[in-house]
Protein backbone atom coordinates (compact mmCIF):
# COMPACT_ATOMS: atom_id res chain seq x y z
CA UNK A 1 0.00 0.00 0.00
CA UNK A 2 1.49 3.33 -1.05
CA UNK A 3 0.99 6.48 0.97
CA UNK A 4 0.54 9.77 -0.84
CA UNK A 5 1.95 12.39 1.52
CA UNK A 6 0.54 15.18 -0.64
CA UNK A 7 -3.02 14.17 0.25
CA UNK A 8 -4.38 15.10 3.70
CA UNK A 9 -5.69 12.36 5.99
CA UNK A 10 -5.26 8.62 5.80
CA UNK A 11 -7.13 6.27 3.51
CA UNK A 12 -7.12 2.50 3.34
CA UNK A 13 -9.51 -0.41 2.91
CA UNK A 14 -10.75 -3.11 5.26
CA UNK A 15 -9.02 -5.68 3.06
CA UNK A 16 -5.70 -3.83 3.33
CA UNK A 17 -5.99 -3.76 7.14
CA UNK A 18 -6.70 -7.50 7.20
CA UNK A 19 -9.13 -7.14 10.09
CA UNK A 20 -9.71 -10.21 12.23
CA UNK A 21 -11.99 -11.37 14.97
CA UNK A 22 -10.13 -12.24 18.19
CA UNK A 23 -11.32 -14.36 21.14
CA UNK A 24 -12.05 -12.01 24.03
CA UNK A 25 -13.58 -12.46 27.46
CA UNK A 26 -12.75 -14.70 30.39
CA UNK A 27 -14.48 -17.83 29.05
CA UNK A 28 -15.09 -20.89 31.23
CA UNK A 29 -12.54 -21.39 34.04
CA UNK A 30 -13.62 -25.00 34.55
CA UNK A 31 -11.92 -25.85 31.25
CA UNK A 32 -8.64 -25.05 33.04
CA UNK A 33 -9.49 -26.54 36.42
CA UNK A 34 -10.79 -29.82 34.96
CA UNK A 35 -7.23 -30.68 33.86
CA UNK A 36 -6.22 -31.45 37.46
CA UNK A 37 -7.07 -34.89 38.87
CA UNK A 38 -7.82 -35.33 42.56
CA UNK A 39 -5.22 -38.10 42.67
CA UNK A 40 -2.34 -35.84 41.65
CA UNK A 41 -3.44 -32.37 42.80
CA UNK A 42 -4.93 -30.67 45.83
CA UNK A 43 -7.81 -28.25 45.25
CA UNK A 44 -8.77 -25.48 47.68
CA UNK A 45 -11.52 -22.89 47.34
CA UNK A 46 -11.02 -20.05 49.82
CA UNK A 47 -13.47 -17.59 51.41
CA UNK A 48 -13.21 -15.23 48.40
CA UNK A 49 -14.09 -18.10 46.00
CA UNK A 50 -10.53 -18.04 44.66
CA UNK A 51 -9.32 -21.49 43.60
CA UNK A 52 -5.87 -22.83 44.46
CA UNK A 53 -4.48 -26.00 42.89
CA UNK A 54 -1.15 -27.52 43.83
CA UNK A 55 0.65 -30.71 42.93
CA UNK A 56 1.00 -33.27 45.72
CA UNK A 57 4.76 -32.56 45.88
CA UNK A 58 4.05 -28.81 46.19
CA UNK A 59 6.20 -27.76 43.22
CA UNK A 60 3.33 -26.76 40.90
CA UNK A 61 0.77 -24.08 41.81
CA UNK A 62 -2.16 -22.62 39.94
CA UNK A 63 -4.28 -19.85 41.39
CA UNK A 64 -7.54 -18.65 39.86
CA UNK A 65 -8.71 -15.23 41.08
CA UNK A 66 -11.98 -14.32 39.30
CA UNK A 67 -11.97 -10.74 40.61
CA UNK A 68 -8.18 -10.30 40.67
CA UNK A 69 -5.70 -11.01 43.40
CA UNK A 70 -6.15 -9.07 46.62
CA UNK A 71 -3.49 -6.67 47.78
CA UNK A 72 -1.91 -3.41 46.83
CA UNK A 73 1.22 -1.92 45.31
CA UNK A 74 3.29 -2.52 48.47
CA UNK A 75 2.46 -6.21 48.61
CA UNK A 76 3.52 -9.22 46.57
CA UNK A 77 -0.07 -9.73 45.43
CA UNK A 78 -1.17 -7.71 42.42
CA UNK A 79 -4.75 -6.76 41.56
CA UNK A 80 -5.84 -7.53 38.01
CA UNK A 81 -4.16 -10.94 37.86
CA UNK A 82 -6.76 -13.62 37.25
CA UNK A 83 -4.51 -16.64 36.82
CA UNK A 84 -1.12 -17.40 38.34
CA UNK A 85 0.94 -20.46 37.45
CA UNK A 86 4.17 -21.17 39.31
CA UNK A 87 6.62 -24.03 39.20
CA UNK A 88 9.25 -24.22 41.93
CA UNK A 89 12.80 -24.70 40.73
CA UNK A 90 15.55 -26.91 42.08
CA UNK A 91 18.87 -26.15 43.75
CA UNK A 92 20.46 -25.73 40.33
CA UNK A 93 17.63 -24.59 38.03
CA UNK A 94 15.32 -21.65 38.84
CA UNK A 95 11.56 -22.03 38.69
CA UNK A 96 9.15 -19.72 36.93
CA UNK A 97 5.90 -17.80 37.35
CA UNK A 98 3.32 -16.93 34.69
CA UNK A 99 0.39 -14.58 35.24
CA UNK A 100 -2.66 -13.85 33.10
CA UNK A 101 -5.17 -11.04 33.56
CA UNK A 102 -8.75 -11.58 34.72
CA UNK A 103 -10.04 -11.13 31.16
CA UNK A 104 -7.62 -13.58 29.53
CA UNK A 105 -9.67 -16.21 27.70
CA UNK A 106 -9.67 -19.50 29.61
CA UNK A 107 -8.74 -21.30 26.38
CA UNK A 108 -5.34 -19.54 26.43
CA UNK A 109 -4.74 -20.66 30.03
CA UNK A 110 -5.92 -24.20 29.17
CA UNK A 111 -3.24 -24.46 26.50
CA UNK A 112 -0.49 -23.08 28.77
CA UNK A 113 -1.43 -25.45 31.60
CA UNK A 114 -1.68 -28.44 29.26
CA UNK A 115 1.79 -27.71 27.90
CA UNK A 116 3.26 -27.39 31.41
CA UNK A 117 1.57 -30.59 32.61
CA UNK A 118 2.86 -32.45 29.55
CA UNK A 119 6.43 -31.69 30.62
CA UNK A 120 6.07 -33.15 34.12
CA UNK A 121 7.30 -36.66 34.86
CA UNK A 122 7.05 -38.81 37.98
CA UNK A 123 10.39 -39.36 39.72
Amino acid sequence: MALDAAQPGFATTVAALRLRSWRLGAGQPMEVLDQFSDADFTHIVDDRADVHVSSRDGRFYLGYFPTGQPGGPDEDWVTGEGWVIAVTGTATVPGYRIAFGTDTPAEIVVDAVARILSTSRPL
